[in-house]
């Protein structure tokens, strides 16, 4: 069975590691939330122990909803009897999206009405509605025609622990909390002898989890008044096991009781706000820490390293031992964030606990630059709606070392190109944070006598091969005019390289530079190197491998971003198939959107074995992935089954030894006419190529399909300086 467990946007990897680690058999990230395979005793389990989910929500049904009457008629047709009595309490919460139900209030009411009428014709009564705290919560999520319907297993947020009674201006949600300690290392860093300070802690959320962490406290056994520690089930859903639930339960309190026991004093807040300092100690009451965490008043540019109780009781001297430190500095509108406070912070922690790691939610990227700290790992998170930086600093205070390869002094032509890179870094910057980029093209012949692309890669924060530098650019020649000496060629792109170590700031060997060598014949690409190494990237809302120096190609076309995300948001429950499906990153696309199947067709084995890996990395497999070796157009020709949704995204031309010569001018209206006798009724075909002299031939291809030029619409901002970098269209069945 696969349940959906929500969190705040940016959690998904750490929540599905989570998931899988208390039992669950897989867990895939989505959007803001993860798909869950496991049993109804896993997602129970979930309830009680995950720190990091927001809601699990255990699925009903799920039927068609293409209006409003259809919504109505799919809840009905429910037996609500087997889920609920009557004399029980409901609550709706509803989130749509699309444009045939528009109003989340009024489908929640539309479900209600017909779970009301269901039960009215069945028993004679019915049940009430309340909001606050009901028997049973549903959620209804309405998208892309379709109504799914969950049970809440938790009953609410699941971020809600129990404690808190007091609170600041801008408190910290507990999950997000989790998340910060977890990025940090704790609580095994605690296991270690280690100590967690907070130097701007506020009402304590920071320092209260991580202690609830340290004493292996379950997140969900004080919760609604401590229901779970009288054994109460948070749903009176008949499907809810009450009996395991209690089971659950009784486990967590004996495992509470030894934590409690072992609970070292390592725990410091620091505040120079009195109010939130006793807001603090309230919530720490609350939590059962009154005696475990020491709290004092005072500024952070005083912050002094603290002492600590030693775990020998032979030690007579106080330590001062390594440590985490924790802290969310103010960011938000309501406490205007102050690039200098930040600066005082990272002064202070480099000052006072140098050899401390560090896990700081800062407001955003720049903030965190401006601590001065330099961080190891950095990742994007969401508090709320805002979009925040979580950087991880170990050492805070990093030891100094030689560095025998510093950018030297840019000379005129060098300083341009640095320039212009610092421009487009401005100009993308607010679109790259809006939509989640990572991967972009930040260079592209702006200046046309420095003819190169350079690539922006940033490795994912999930990589397990990630070293805390997640900065990587992959530097492109383009082919020199004939005419230009080959003297001024390789002066030309010296100053390219220069000036991107100078603006990015990082070594030499995190570069990839792919040169032409002139040779007998034109140009041609020297040699790559042979680092056989891969890393993981995020797009969207998936991983995928990239190698940026074995091959001309790193196993990702950034130009078709748009088209890959457009395949991911129309991907749920169609037959999917990637024609020339290279290194099948629009297959994981596809399959993380919700495709029932897909298929994947290339002549390449290594390329197949790339896709392979690509879905293994997002937790994807098994026979509804088809992977085809084979000629494209041959096989599709030979091709029975139906598809809704197609890419075609062919070669300029191949004359590989293994297949006929193929040119995609001469064979684009076979490919198409073949293509399109694959896809079912009201399928969809999208055909793109990045051949700059191609031309479709219209006439022909309107015998058998309408076809729409979407090329505008799949050219993304870093690659608008060069809108023939590929053209799409859209092609329907006629």
């Amino acid at each position: 069975m696969t349940f959906f467990a929500s969190c705040p946007k940016g959690l998904e990897y750490l929540l599905a590691d989570e998931l899988v680690a208390l039992g669950c058999a897989r867990a895939t990230a989505a959007i803001a939330g993860v798909n869950v395979a496991g049993t109804l005793h896993d997602a129970q389990r979930a309830v009680l122990w995950s720190r990091l989910a927001s809601r699990v929500l255990w699925p009903v049904a799920e039927y068609a909803c293409e209006h409003e009457d259809a919504l109505y008629a799919g809840a009905r047709a429910i037996d609500w009897a087997a889920h609920l009595d009557p004399s029980m309490t409901l609550a709706i919460d509803a989130h749509v999206s699309g444009s045939a139900i528009t109003h989340a209030r009024y489908a929640a009411q539309r479900v209600k009405d017909a779970i009301v009428d269901s039960l009215r014709e069945a028993t004679g009564a019915r049940p009430d509605v309340d909001v606050a705290s009901p028997d049973l919560r549903l959620s209804l999520v309405v998208r892309k025609g379709r109504a799914i319907l969950s049970v809440d297993l938790g009953g609410g947020p699941l971020h809600r622990r129990g404690w808190r009674r007091a609170q600041g201006e801008a408190p910290l949600k507990e999950n997000l909390a989790a998340a910060v300690l977890m990025r940090g290392g704790w609580p095994a860093l605690y296991a270690e002898g280690g100590a967690l300070l907070d130097p701007m802690c506020g009402s304590g959320t920071l320092l209260i989890e991580g202690a609830l962490m340290a004493a292996d406290v379950a997140p969900g056994l004080a919760r609604d008044g401590g229901a779970a520690t009288a054994g109460r089930a948070p749903s009176r859903w008949h499907g809810f096991d009450a009996e395991y639930w209690r089971t659950l339960c009784d486990e967590a309190l004996a495992r509470e009781r030894s934590g409690r026991e072992r609970l070292r004093n390592a725990f410091f807040g620091r505040d120079l706000d009195a109010h939130a300092v006793h807001a603090a100690r309230e919530n720490a009451t609350a939590a059962g820490l009154r005696d475990a965490i020491d709290w004092q008043i005072g500024d952070v540019v005083a912050l002094q390293a603290p002492s600590s109780v030693p775990a020998d009781d032979a030690a007579t001297d106080a330590a001062a031992p390594r440590g985490l430190v924790v802290c969310n500095p103010p960011y938000d509108a309501r406490l205007a964030a102050d690039a200098a406070l930040y600066r005082s912070l990272g002064d202070a922690l480099a000052r006072a606990v140098p050899d401390w790691r560090a896990s700081l939610l800062c407001g955003d990227a720049e903030l965190a630059h401006a601590t001065g700290l330099r961080a190891k790992k950095k990742y994007q998170v969401f508090n709320g709606a805002l979009e925040c930086s979580l950087i991880v600093c170990d050492p805070v205070r990093p030891p100094r070392r030689e560095v025998d390869d510093a950018p030297q002094a840019l000379g005129e032509g060098a300083t341009m190109v640095a320039n212009r890179l610092r421009k487009n870094l401005r100009r993308f910057k607010a679109w790259r944070e809006r939509e989640g980029v990572t991967c972009y093209r930040v260079y592209d012949a702006d200046l046309p006598e420095y003819a190169a692309a350079i690539d922006v890669y940033v490795q994912s924060a999930s990589d397990p091969a990630a070293d805390g530098t997640p900065l990587w650019l992959h530097v492109q020649e383009y082919a020199a005019p004939a005419e230009i000496p080959e003297a001024t060629t390789r002066r030309r792109f010296g100053d390219v390289l220069g000036a991107a170590r100078d603006v990015f700031r990082i070594p030499r060997e995190r570069i990839a530079v792919k040169t032409r060598a002139r040779g007998k014949g034109g140009s041609k690409y020297g040699r790559f190197d042979a680092r056989h190494a891969f890393m993981l990237v995020d797009e969207g809302q998936v991983r995928l491998r990239v190698n940026l120096f074995d091959y001309l190609d790193t196993g990702l076309f950034l130009d078709h971003r748009p088209m890959r995300l457009r395949i991911a948001d129309e991907a749920a429950d169609t037959r999917f198939l990637n024609l020339f499906g290279y290194t099948g990153a629009a297959t994981v696309h596809a399959a993380a959107g919700g495709a029932r199947q897909t298929t994947t067709v290339d002549l390449s084995a290594t390329y197949l074995q790339w896709c392979a890996d690509n879905l293994a990395a997002n937790g994807i497999g098994g026979a509804r992935h088809r992977l085809v070796q084979a000629d494209a157009l041959q096989w599709l020709e030979a091709e029975t089954a139906q598809y809704d949704l197609i890419f075609c995204d062919p070669p300029t031309f191949s004359n590989s030894a293994r297949a006929k010569d193929f040119d995609i001018q001469r064979e684009h209206v076979r490919l198409l006419r073949a293509a399109v006798a694959r896809l079912a009724p009201g399928g969809a075909l999208y055909f793109s190529n990045n051949f700059r002299r191609f031309r479709l031939d219209a006439e022909a291809v309107a015998a058998f399909a309408q076809c729409e030029d979407i090329t505008p619409a799949t050219i993304a901002p870093d690659f608008e300086r060069n809108p023939r970098i590929h053209r799409a269209w859209r092609l329907t069945a006629r």
